[in-house]
């Protein structure tokens, strides 16, 4: 840990604990040793090939960009259609639909609980 004491000692850390979002902890730093009975095929494998954890796509992302995505809901249901139809024209690869709260949760625009909330996707 020689290249993370500099920073511990001018940078604290936040407290923990630090976990995936299954839950399983995780370490300040690994090493090698973490990694010893890895099976390169069964726990690693080429990117494109089962279990995934390098990427889906054989060529990483060489090959094939991130999908590119921009929110775009607003005005009337056709201006956004004619969005969504300017962004893939101009090469866009995904579209990304952000509701609003009452949308989201099945309401009414007109329901007492979507007071204040229509439109609002913050």
């Amino acid at each position: 840990m020689k290249t993370a004491a500099p920073g511990a000692r001018t940078s604290k850390e936040r407290t923990g604990p630090f976990t995936t979002i299954s839950g399983r902890p995780i370490e300040v730093l690994y090493t090698p040793k973490d990694i010893a009975s890895l099976d390169y095929e069964r726990d690693l494998a080429d990117p494109g090939q089962f279990p995934y954890t390098r990427g889906i796509h054989p060529a990483g992302y060489r090959g094939r960009l991130w999908t590119m995505r921009q929110f775009a809901g607003f005005g009337t249901p056709e201006e956004t259609n004619g969005r969504y139809k300017q962004l893939l024209e101009a090469g866009g690869t995904g579209l990304s639909v952000a509701f609003d709260l009452p949308t989201l949760m099945g309401r009414d625009p007109d329901h007492e609980l979507s007071l204040g909330e229509v439109g609002s996707a913050a």
